[in-house]
């Protein structure tokens, strides 16, 4: 079973960016199966149904999300009727919808799971750990994929090696930046720390570079801008999984960076 998980997906040229190129690698790596991570795809923050819908109409089968689940209220309205979307399971809000969905295909039954980090992270959330352990008492599905939204890549390795074995793959998310650790774990689990981000290349996190400087060193309370066009990058990995014993048999990254016009 071969699967595709795309990193982060942030604005207007994210999503052009899978409407773009999506289909080239789902052919070149005969992909069955589709993960993107849409926390960040309206403006960067959030994810309404207008572009949950173009996602998929993209040739995405289940769109994950991170910290920014909620920044758009219009979700509210419709992720109970949003059987691809995977919000974070370990959330004590008791936030709608689900955070950890089974799909069916052919025969195959594919587990995506999405879980918040507790380290350097706002949210109110469960242990990670712990929130697998109650998934684990669930009937267990033939591949089981972990998107780990979390800031801290000593959290995302430690729970990659407690995991290692009980999980098909563990992808870290949220940091936006491409880390080169893809491995498979000793008991067949594949990892990263980070799969990247999907958007605008020529920025900071798919933004707009003089919003986050702005921010981030002269203190201005300003948002961060996605911009509207531009050069894109496309950041995902393959995954190879034998859906007999769900142990992922290879692991590899893509990064691919448009040239500048």
């Amino acid at each position: 079973m071969k699967i595709l998980f795309i990193g982060d997906v942030v604005g207007k040229v994210g999503r052009r960016m899978l409407k773009d190129y999506l289909g080239t690698y789902v052919e070149k790596y005969g992909i069955d199966f589709v993960i993107a991570n849409g926390e960040n795809v309206t403006h960067g923050k959030g994810l309404i149904q207008r572009h949950y819908q173009e996602l998929l109409d993209a040739g995405v089968d289940c769109i994950t999300l991170g910290n920014h689940y909620n920044s758009k209220n219009e979700i509210n309205r419709y992720i109970d009727s949003a059987d691809r979307l995977v919000r974070p399971l370990n959330l004590l809000n008791g936030f709608r919808g689900d955070g950890s969905v089974v799909y069916d295909l052919d025969g195959v039954s594919i587990r995506v799971t999405n879980l918040l980090g507790s380290a350097f992270m706002e949210e109110q959330v469960n242990n990670p750990y712990y929130a697998m352990l109650d998934l684990f008492e669930e009937e267990p599905a033939n591949i089981h994929i972990v998107d780990f939204h979390a800031e801290a890549t000593g959290e995302k390795q430690s729970l990659g090696y407690v995991l290692d074995g009980k999980v098909s793959a563990l992808l870290g998310t949220h940091t936006h930046v491409q880390t080169n650790d893809c491995r498979i774990l000793p008991n067949g689990t594949a990892y990263i720390s980070d799969v990247g981000m999907t958007g605008f290349n020529d920025g900071v996190l798919g933004f707009e570079k003089e919003s986050v400087i702005r921010k981030n060193f002269y203190g201005e309370m300003v948002k961060f801008t996605p911009p509207e066009e531009g050069v894109g990058i496309f950041s995902a990995v393959v995954l190879d999984i034998n859906e007999f014993d769900g142990k992922t048999r290879q692991i590899f990254p893509i990064l691919f960076k448009e040239e500048k016009k």
